[in-house]
């Protein structure tokens, strides 16, 4: 089963997951000012939601959001997009991926991911949530395997002009439920910068 077949019920069932609702967790955190080659890239925001499509969501504004991301930290990280992801099939952790976050600057094999951002069905952030919760109890039990257990793993559920945040400890989802619009894109950068540093 892929992970966008996970509903947030099914995901706090089947890993016995507690969640936590409405917490923020980030702390007070500086907002970046994009370069100009994201600026640049923004400036096509209105086609993008007048068209409306997944793809072009993914590609004009999760994309350059998260290229930006990994430009800010020197590229040491590795930025993944609609990767397979197979770590555990017998429990339907398997399939792809829309994009992972790797604290490798290696580009050609993912090493251990800490970050999974997963794009929202149809512009709607629940429908998101739980295939993103599944994907971060997939990173979890991929790092454990690696002998690289990083103690909180942070996502990210997106329409791309709306982002929600969530963090995975244990068993314990906290998912703020405060919808973070884009534009301004500046706290979305900070947001995910402290995320990735977090580790």
């Amino acid at each position: 089963m892929p992970y966008s077949k996970f509903t947030i019920e099914k995901a706090k069932n089947d890993f016995q997951l507690t969640l936590v609702e409405g917490s923020r967790f980030f702390p007070a955190i500086e907002p970046i000012i994009p370069s100009q080659r994201l600026a640049s890239e923004l400036e096509d925001l209105p086609w993008t939601i007048a068209v409306g499509s997944e793809k072009a969501r993914s590609e004009s504004i999760i994309y350059p959001v998260l290229q930006e991301v990994r430009r800010i930290l020197n590229r040491q990280i590795s930025l993944f997009s609609g990767r397979e992801f197979n770590v555990d099939p017998d429990r339907d952790l398997a399939g792809y991926v829309d994009f992972l976050i790797d604290r490798s600057p290696e580009q050609l094999i993912i090493e251990a991911p800490f970050v999974v951002i997963t794009e929202a069905k149809k512009a709607d952030i629940n429908e998101g949530l739980g295939q993103c919760l599944a994907e971060m109890v997939a990173a979890q039990i991929f790092n454990q395997a690696a002998q690289n257990s990083i103690p909180t793993l942070y996502g990210c559920v997106t329409s791309g002009t709306q982002w929600r945040f969530l963090k995975l400890e244990g068993q314990t989802v906290t998912i703020d439920l405060t919808d973070y619009p884009l534009p301004p894109v500046e706290q979305i950068l900070g947001f995910l910068v402290w995320m990735v540093q977090q580790t």
